[in-house]
């Protein structure tokens, strides 16, 4: 078991490079189940998740091969297995992935419920009635989803009840193959799906509306190999870039569509941040200014990401002036509150709602990270808190962030992984 001790007080300044998206590799790798030929990804990130997925799909048969720089050539035209095994999916949530891409191409899966950051019910239901509409038989026996496709998967339009990512990407992936033409309206517009569908077009697939609420799905009857570097991660981007803000410092990131971080530059300008971008980096400098206070509502993309929620709630802990965030997307995802309120936090809670009054400073103690996105949130108040903080659990956020204590060191923070 490994923690991170995090002496705090210190501004972060400097330049750092934005790893690959973990939102966006994950499914790429698992819908490379549908190519007749080899896929060569770049741009993946090490991160655990990565490494789960690719642990997934090499014990299905697929050969993998990782070169130093982390890239994956992925040959999956000699699967042997098509079952996801409770061990494995348990990791994490996106192992659901695959149920699609398998349907798809060989017609069968049996892929055990997923498990992942405990932040709410996120249930499957999009994912099997999508499968169900395209002609799939749907069985749950034993916490494994059994599905099957005897004749192949067929077009179909589909409406989504409530826009689901992954909901969006299974089925995308599975009207791949299909025969004739799939049509997902209230589609999730998030830039991860669309970097899927670049992807899976540039391997022959014919998609179009991808990144808008209704993607139209012509089937193919083969998708061939191709080279594909992934988009950049924009919640590791965000995260540096309320790092920065909440220490009163200043950083440039690289490697970064500025437009996809729209709503959380909006939000850091309101938090009196200057801000300025270009082709692919942003600039952020608070001028050794206390953050002020702002109020967010979680929401699809274009909205304000959940998965930048915590982060934020980190900033107003030690704004000036008090805020109101409101989360709509996950029911269970304020777990990190209890540890920041052991750091000094002024937090109240009712319901979906988080009431913060800003304090002028956190103080270092012992906190525990819950999960992924709660666990960064603890790191960045403990940047700008006084004296030493040690997180513990912090495998959670080894799953979304490339070597975290390696860049923020690199910014200044004094911040050591150590094992126990």
């Amino acid at each position: 078991m490994e923690k991170l001790v995090i002496n705090g007080g210190r501004p972060l300044s400097g330049e750092i490079k934005i790893s690959g998206a973990k939102n966006a590799v994950l499914p790429i790798i698992a819908s490379t189940i549908l190519l007749n030929d080899t896929a060569r990804i770049s741009n993946v990130p090490n991160l655990q998740d990565v490494r789960s997925t690719i642990e997934l799909l090499g014990g299905m048969g697929v050969k993998l091969t990782v070169e130093e720089d982390m890239s994956v050539e992925v040959d999956s035209r000699h699967m042997n297995s098509f079952i996801a095994p409770y061990d494995l999916v348990k990791k994490m949530r996106a192992s659901i992935l695959v149920l699609g891409p398998l349907l798809a191409k060989h017609h069968h899966a049996e892929v055990s419920f997923p498990g992942g950051c405990a932040i709410g019910a996120r249930p499957v239901g999009a994912h099997l009635h999508g499968m169900q509409a395209l002609g799939a038989e749907i069985r749950i026996e034993e916490g494994y989803i059994k599905a099957t496709a005897k004749k192949g998967l067929r077009g179909a339009k589909i409406v989504m009840d409530t826009v689901s990512v992954t909901g969006t990407e299974n089925i995308l992936m599975a009207a791949i193959l299909a025969k004739g033409t799939t049509v997902i309206r209230n589609a999730a517009k998030e830039p991860e799906v669309l970097d899927l569908a670049n992807f899976l077009t540039q391997c022959g697939a014919r998609i179009s509306g991808a990144g808008t609420d209704t993607i139209e799905i012509e089937g193919v009857d083969e998708l061939k190999g191709c080279k594909y570097s992934v988009m950049s991660d924009r919640i590791e981007a965000g995260t540096f870039l309320v790092a920065a803000a909440c220490t009163r410092g200043q950083i440039k990131i690289s490697d970064i569509d500025s437009h996809i971080l729209e709503t959380v530059l909006l939000k850091l300008e309101a938090a009196g941040a200057d801000i300025n971008t270009g082709k692919n980096w942003i600039e952020l400098n608070m001028h050794e200014q206390r953050p002020k206070a702002v109020d967010i509502n979680t929401a699809p993309y274009p909205g304000f990401p959940t998965d930048m929620q915590a982060q934020m709630m980190a900033l107003n802990a030690v704004a000036a002036g008090t805020s109101t965030i409101v989360e709509t997307i996950f029911e269970n995802r304020f777990m990190h509150v209890p540890e920041m309120q052991r750091m000094g936090a002024n937090i109240k809670l009712s319901g979906s709602t988080a009431v913060i009054i800003g304090v002028e400073e956190l103080k270092g103690a012992p906190v525990m990270a819950t999960d992924l996105r709660a666990s960064a949130s603890l790191v960045l108040a403990a940047l700008v808190a006084t004296g030493t903080t040690i997180i513990d659990r912090i495998y959670h956020i080894d799953r979304g962030y490339e070597r975290i204590e390696e860049k923020l060191r690199l910014l200044g923070a004094d911040i050591h992984r150590v094992k126990y």
